[in-house]
């Protein structure tokens, strides 16, 4: 008889995971929390999710942030902005944390849209 296993989540995923480390930044969307900005690097990324680890307790699930991913200055004009919503925050040891975040809209034109509209991803 084959064992079977469970998972602690369940697999929601429509996108395979990229193992892929690079910068993001990070910051609330919200006004009732605390502002903060966070530079964690990647752990891994799928064309509608990014999971990383902080130091930062700040996170909670349901929480809406702003992500610029990948991330290399504030004024690289190929930076993309994304509003995502916080899946899921892990303990891990040494004080850090796992974040995973669920990317809703890009915040960047696209180039025949008209100014001031917002494409979704």
């Amino acid at each position: 008889m084959a064992e079977t296993t469970t998972t602690k989540y369940a697999e929601l995923r429509r996108n395979r995971r990229a193992k892929i480390a690079k910068p993001l930044r990070v910051r609330p969307s919200e006004p009732r929390d605390e502002h903060f900005e966070d530079l964690p690097v990647s752990v891994n990324a799928s064309k509608e999710g990014i999971y990383f680890h902080t130091r930062r307790s700040n996170y909670y699930k349901g929480m809406r942030v702003f992500v610029t991913f990948p991330f290399t200055s504030v004024h690289d004009p190929m930076n993309c902005e994304y509003v995502a919503e916080v899946v899921r925050v892990e303990t891990l040891p040494n004080g850090k944390f796992g974040v995973a975040l669920h990317l809703k809209m890009t915040m960047n034109y696209s180039a025949g849209a008209p100014p001031g509209k917002i494409t979704r991803t």
